[in-house]
């Protein structure tokens, strides 16, 4: 990783880890609407695991477990693991829950073929490079089972914020302490070579309103890592 890439990604560990501190329930507590789309297709598919990518204080991870799902949650704050763990504590479903504290730009720490699917709601647009979100998904495609099902959201370069704030270079840009990679539409296409590209849809989420999209990608039966 360059050092201008380490340097941006510490400071963002950084101000999350301050944010989950300062406002444990900053997205309150209900699930986000991409989870409860997910959770629809996850359950006409079969799954039983899923691992969440970005999973923060985990309204999303505790939704999914409620429903019936084995959860793994990952983020790389250990405050906002911390409030998942007793959330998952209180309502009675922590069997069901585990946490990992971990940057994705680091391996998964999972075994091959190991998931039936993966979550990650905002989390591929974080201050991620774009070689970092080539890897990332490879590593996702690593760990699912084939067939496995990849449902993820991204703000794209038809957002508001595209452009504005601090520029980092990469289609990045800071706004309030928070770095985004605006995602264009060819990165998705190039993302999803070698699945099958389910759905990309568009949505609105906020109030600005954030604008962005919906992407669900299928590893084929008879996929093999390369």
């Amino acid at each position: 990783m360059k050092d201008r890439d380490q340097d941006l990604a510490d400071a963002q560990r950084r101000h999350w880890q301050s944010t989950y501190t300062a406002h444990p329930d900053m997205y309150g507590g209900q699930p986000s609407a991409p989870a409860l789309h997910a959770s629809t297709v996850f359950r006409a598919a079969g799954v039983k695991d899923i691992l969440e990518l970005g999973a923060g204080h985990g309204r999303d991870a505790l939704y999914f477990a409620g429903a019936g799902f084995t959860v793994m949650s990952a983020d790389f704050s250990a405050h906002g693991l911390e409030q998942l763990e007793k959330a998952a504590q209180e309502q009675g479903i922590a069997e069901r829950v585990t946490t990992t504290v971990q940057d994705v730009r680091e391996p998964l720490p999972l075994p091959d073929d190991h998931v039936d699917a993966v979550f990650a709601h905002m989390l591929l647009c974080m201050a991620l490079s774009t070689q970092e979100i080539r890897r990332l998904v490879n590593e996702v495609r690593r760990v699912l089972r084939p067939g496995g099902i990849f449902v993820y959201t991204v703000r794209h370069t038809g957002d508001a914020h595209y452009g504005t704030g601090i520029a980092h270079g990469d289609d990045i840009y800071e706004r309030g302490g928070f770095a985004v990679h605006f995602f264009p539409r060819y990165l998705v296409d190039a993302l999803a070579d070698g699945w099958t590209l389910e759905e990309v849809h568009p949505f609105e989420e906020g109030d600005l309103p954030r604008c962005l999209w919906r992407v669900t990608q299928i590893l084929p039966p008879s996929a093999q890592f390369l």
